[in-house]
């Protein structure tokens, strides 16, 4: 994956006139930015932990680990100096929070997708309005202070899809994230990568934690998830992804999320 994030690169379209810092001013830092459909960000890292709410739109977030699918009303948690790149596919109306190495969180050294509560999105958009310099032993900062609170780890990251460093399977995972509705099996990709498909199997249940088949669903699911956020039809959206019907992809959709795409979205 890291191929595709090198190629990230342009500008937001709206913020709320605070620069991207060199160093942090207060514990936590706050920006606002208004991204358009086909906004990219190259590959960078931040000397301190970051959080970025999306409270409309939908992001992706790559680094060498794997790729992360953002939906409204999720965050994700980016540790320092982790490499990340960023896109857009739709409008999205983002939040990002810098906070500092040195402040206690309650969440582990590596990326994954937060759920966003009610009393969290509220936090985070009063936290937007208060000053750079804000009074850390007053209103303001007992207000971050709520908010790091309110920081926690899921009990699963369902929107995180591993990333093999093989290189035969790399090839794989990357024709199929241009190319989500390609149905080969492993013995079809074993004539083009060199490898019996015993042993591709082997090194995806090695590399990603999970079988070839499985892989490929949650890379369709995390596609599905982008596509339906942006207001695609359900159909459309099962046939771009190689499903046959609409049934089996809403089958597949409830599986994995517990709702319908609809049910999701509310």
């Amino acid at each position: 994956m890291s191929h595709i994030m090198n190629t990230f690169e342009g500008r937001p379209i709206h913020h709320n006139n605070r620069p991207r810092p060199k160093e942090l001013p207060r514990a936590v830092y706050v920006r606002v930015s208004d991204m358009p459909a086909g906004y990219h960000v190259a590959a960078h890292s931040h000397d301190w932990n970051q959080l970025l709410y999306a409270i409309e739109g939908t992001m992706t977030v790559l680094t060498e680990a794997g790729m992360w699918i953002v939906p409204p009303q999720r965050a994700v948690w980016v540790p320092p100096h982790t490499d990340h790149a960023v896109t857009c596919s739709g409008l999205t109306r983002a939040r990002h929070l810098y906070i500092g190495r040195d402040v206690s969180v309650n969440l582990p050294n590596r990326c994954m997708v937060l759920d966003v509560s009610p009393l969290l999105r509220e936090l985070i958009r009063a936290a937007t309005e208060i000053p750079t310099e804000y009074d850390e032993d007053g209103e303001e900062g007992r207000l971050i202070r709520v908010l790091l609170d309110q920081l926690k780890a899921p009990d699963q990251d369902n929107l995180y899809l591993p990333a093999p460093k093989d290189p035969r399977l790399s090839r794989i995972c990357e024709h199929l994230q241009g190319d989500p509705a390609d149905n080969r099996t492993l013995d079809d990709w074993a004539k083009v990568c060199g490898a019996s498909s015993r042993t591709l199997a082997r090194l995806f249940q090695r590399e990603t934690g999970m079988p070839f088949r499985e892989w490929r669903q949650k890379l369709r699911l995390l596609y599905a998830l982008e596509r339906l956020a942006n207001e695609r039809p359900v159909t459309e959206v099962a046939i771009d992804l190689g499903y046959e019907n609409t049934s089996a992809f809403i089958a597949m959709f409830r599986k994995a999320t517990g709702k319908t795409p609809g049910g999701y979205f509310r």
